[in-house]
């Protein structure tokens, strides 16, 4: 490392300016993740929304951005990554306002997916502006790592804002917030950013983006139904089957292409494809822990949506506060050590979840929430870095675009399939306790349960014997039933992403590599 690259020098009033603005950018596509957990109660009160619409309520949104981030940042170096940053927050404020707006749960996802739209603008030509900006390497590893910092800060606070907001505003300002944020942001970035492009930037994939929309969704829509669908529902096997046909489709056409999307030559390189199989792993649990939990502490304990943002906290900060070990510990050890043994951790505290009960204290969840927190802090950076680490320099935005990517698409199906579990597990929880009654009125009783989940509005009229309270008594049992199915199936998973990682993570050490490379701990896991 030269002497340069110890001793930077200092940021000029365009570069601060640029990190400012592409900061404000990704804290708010961060926040729009992590925020709306925390208002799905309200929100399912406010539009009478089913269980399966409130899946949707995060699935659009992370449908959107998973799909369409590839093909974005392409855009970005094609068409100048100043004027995509500026596209995706005009889209992303516009679909702010209307999810705000929404009058119905049809109304609100299809906002929420312009949001994704704009969230996957916005995400790749942000770090793409803000590595521009900072020519110097160690300029650039000082950036990346506030970056990186905010995008933590994002995801931590998530909860709590959207409490407060929640509490004090209404579960509308959850979006509303974001409107004048990004108009702020815009007018300020128009006289501050300056364009950049990348003059070899890949052509527009158009087949393989359309068939990538239509594989994802097709299996996102199918599991979503099997929440409330057999199997052999038309509903159910129709869009899984067309998902498959898609997904056959998309590897062809990436594989034929000249410049495809998804360059599926990455995938040869043992590193790179184990670490998205990790990361996928991972996206499938992270998102689900925060989507059940938050609803528990409102629908189950009666907590209010501030009281909830609050604690969840010790899930959110924890990962905060557990990266820089994380960094820590993989320059000393490699990968697998801190991704295998965050996975060991989060899945021992998904295990210990499902011991939680309708009146555990708060002090009994804390800590099952911790655990899981600190595991996932200790895999996000190094999952980061192997998937940048495991490819050519010139590769590293893309590696980093597609490791996002596949997170992404885990989370999109985890809330999907674990959602559906949930529901399943929550009609068969509700027979049970119904069983004194005749099947013909348990049966629908059940059903209705399960469709609304723990906040399913009383009937009108009860069957004899059946009292208000205890009908909500077995609507709280039935969910937390449910969730404890959600937690041990995502327990399993990160047992699976630890033998992976332990097996194959090996090979490739960080103290191998050049200088100029980030720190593991300053590399971006939003």
């Amino acid at each position: 490392m030269t002497e340069t690259d110890n001793n930077p020098p200092p940021a000029t009033p365009h570069q601060r300016a640029t990190m400012i603005v592409t900061c404000i950018g990704t804290f708010m596509v961060l926040l729009d993740v992590s925020i709306v957990n925390t208002a799905l109660p309200a929100i399912q009160r406010g539009l009478h929304s089913s269980f399966s619409q409130l899946q949707w309520v995060v699935d659009a949104y992370a449908l959107a951005f998973a799909t369409l981030l590839l093909t974005a940042g392409g855009l970005a170096d094609r068409f100048g990554r100043k004027r995509l940053f500026q596209i995706g927050m005009v889209v992303f404020a516009v679909g702010s306002v209307l999810c705000g707006f929404a009058v119905s749960s049809a109304e609100l996802n299809a906002a929420r997916v312009l949001q994704g739209i704009g969230g996957a603008a916005l995400a790749p030509s942000s770090l793409a502006l803000l590595a521009t900006a900072f020519p110097d390497a160690g300029q650039r590893v000082k950036a990346v790592s506030v970056w990186a910092a905010i995008s933590g800060i994002a995801l931590g606070v998530g909860p709590t804002v959207g409490g407060i907001l929640v509490t004090d505003a209404g579960w509308r300002w959850v979006f509303f917030i974001n409107a004048p944020i990004g108009a702020l942001c815009l007018l300020f970035g128009v006289r501050v950013l300056r364009e950049s492009t990348n003059p070899h930037a890949r052509r527009l994939d158009l087949p393989g983006q359309v068939a990538s929309v239509i594989w994802l969704g097709a299996l996102t829509y199918g599991f979503v139904e099997r929440g409330s669908h057999p199997w052999g529902s038309t509903r159910v096997w129709a869009p899984l089957a067309a998902a498959v046909v898609a997904l056959f489709a998309f590897l062809i056409i990436e594989r034929r292409s000249s410049e495809p999307m998804l360059p599926l030559e990455l995938f040869r390189a043992r590193l790179f494809s184990m670490t998205a199989l990790v990361t996928f792993l991972l996206g499938f649990v992270m998102l689900t822990v925060p989507f059940f939990t938050a609803q528990y502490f409102q629908d189950v304990q009666h907590f209010s949506a501030l009281q909830a943002g609050l604690r969840i906290l010790a899930f959110t900060l924890m990962m905060s506060i557990i990266a820089p070990i994380a960094g820590r510990l993989t320059r000393r050890f490699g990968f697998h050590v801190p991704v295998t043994l965050g996975s060991l951790i989060s899945a021992a505290g998904l295990f210990t979840m499902t011991g939680i009960s309708v009146t555990s204290p708060y002090v009994e969840v804390f800590w099952r929430l911790a655990l899981i927190g600190i595991g996932f802090g200790l895999m996000l950076s190094p999952l980061s870095a192997a998937a940048l680490n495991a490819v050519s320099p010139h590769r590293a935005g893309l590696a980093s675009s597609v490791a996002n990517t596949t997170r992404q698409a885990g989370t999109v199906i985890g809330i999907a399939l674990l959602g559906a579990l949930v529901q399943n597990r929550v009609v068969k929880s509700s027979l049970d306790a119904l069983k004194p009654l005749p099947d013909s009125v348990a049966t629908p009783l059940a059903k209705e349960l399960g469709h609304g989940g723990a906040q399913t509005p009383l009937p009108s009229a009860l069957p004899p014997g059946l009292t208000p309270e205890r009908l909500h008594q077995v609507s709280q049992t039935a969910y937390v039933s449910g969730i404890h199915g959600a937690y041990l199936v995502g327990g399993i998973v990160l047992l699976a992403a630890a033998g992976v990682a332990a097996a194959f993570l090996r090979p490739i050490r960080v103290q191998r590599l050049p200088a100029t490379r980030p720190a593991v701990e300053e590399i971006a896991a939003p």
